[in-house]
């Protein structure tokens, strides 16, 4: 026996219900991605107007450090990007932009977490019913040659039954395989759209922080080195030269 005749020998004896199991698995799989991955953005959105007004009402005081430490504590992915970049505002603007950007990369890292996985099962479902129909396919012509060599008319009608049958099962593997890419493209394709909103709320934000804690040329003044007062707040020097 050749390889072909191995391979045939193969394809035929394990059939196409395999194929049909796996793709009923991997749609099980992209389904139970798809709605953690919407739960864990949803928790991750935040509501723009008020974390403004929030960054207004505490940064035009100069409370940075009881900011950075309430949106720490948020579960929006706009307020820990800004805390990030709150936390080095002593440092000056150029490390809490840097800051913020190390934090929107990370953060850009969990969001698009087993994202993908529904992009490549989308692309390759369909392929992967094909391939269920190839074995079909095979196994149909399989039969039409023992049916050419059969006994009689009997014998081919038989045949041509087996064959009709066979082809009728091989297509239901490449319908399955559209079945199952049809919602993982439409899933990655929302799940997508929702974490670009998300960095684009995140973007928002931190040109908002970057604003606040400018000043005089655009660099921040400097933070007044006895520390925060005690009222919490972090009072902010005016820029060499304009004292009093």
């Amino acid at each position: 026996m050749n390889a072909v005749e191995g391979v045939k020998a193969l394809l035929i004896d394990s059939g196409a219900g395999w194929v049909l199991w796996l793709l009923a698995a991997l749609s099980v799989a992209a389904l139970g991605v798809a709605i953690e991955r919407w739960l864990f953005l949803r928790r991750q959105a935040a509501r723009p107007d008020a974390l403004a007004r929030l960054l207004d009402a505490r940064l035009s005081r100069g409370e940075i450090e009881a900011t950075a430490a309430e949106l720490g504590r948020s579960p929006a992915v706009a307020a820990r990007v800004a805390a990030a970049g709150l936390r080095l505002a002593p440092l000056g603007v150029e490390s809490v932009e840097r800051a913020m950007e190390s934090a929107v990369a990370l953060e850009r890292g969990v969001l698009e977490r087993r994202v993908a996985f529904l992009g490549t099962l989308g692309n390759n479902a369909p392929f992967i019913g094909l391939f269920g129909t190839v074995i079909g396919v095979i196994h149909a012509f399989e039969e039409l040659g023992r049916g050419a060599t059969g006994h009689g008319a009997a014998g081919a009608a038989g045949a041509s039954q087996a064959v009709m049958t066979a082809l009728a099962e091989a297509l239901v593997a490449t319908a399955i395989g559209i079945a199952v890419a049809l919602p993982a493209i439409a899933s990655f394709n929302v799940l997508q759209r929702r974490v670009a909103l998300l960095l684009q709320e995140t973007e928002a934000i931190t040109s908002l922080v970057l604003a606040y804690l400018s000043a005089e040329g655009g660099r921040l003044v400097e933070v007044r080195r006895a520390g925060p007062t005690a009222s919490g707040r972090v009072e902010l020097d005016a820029p060499a030269g304009e004292a009093g």
